[in-house]
């Protein structure tokens, strides 16, 4: 370390008699794949499972079907599965703003149903957290 003679300081600054700027790597980086792989990892280790199939927008919305319906104890059918997404859930206006706005706020929808009935469609269980995990994921719990 190299030793510095102060030639002035106050309380929002200090101007030294000499400095040097040493190139340093950025330790702190992290790449984008870096991040996901740790991110998608401690997901896992809470429980949670990797599904390697769902790598498409088809596959991500037959998933998160199969979720919302286990979540909500409903079977929607195909017209009723595309409304809600349409008009709800995948709103062609909605911006990446709005879609994490129904997530932390606006996660709990009125559908109305083709035979009239109306029933609250959950996109998550904030009560119960361990029901967003997956049926296979709860399974596997069970047996550690």
């Amino acid at each position: 370390m190299t030793d510095y003679k102060t030639i002035a300081e106050a309380n929002t600054f200090i101007v030294l008699d000499s400095y040097t700027k040493q190139l340093r790597v950025a330790e702190s980086y992290q790449s984008e794949d870096a991040l996901e792989r740790e991110f998608v990892k401690d997901l896992q280790r809470q429980g949670y499972d990797y599904l390697p199939t769902v790598n498409s927008p088809q596959a991500l919305l037959a998933n998160v079907r199969a979720q919302v319906q286990a979540l909500n104890n409903v079977q929607f059918s195909d017209g009723e599965w595309l409304r809600f997404v349409e008009t709800y859930l995948d709103k062609p206006g909605d911006s990446m703003t709005d879609k994490a706005h129904k997530v932390h706020d606006d996660y709990i929808h009125d559908f109305v149903f083709d035979d009239g009935r109306i029933q609250n469609i959950y996109l998550l269980d904030k009560q119960t957290i361990l029901m967003n995990v997956t049926a296979a994921s709860l399974a596997k719990r069970r047996k550690t």
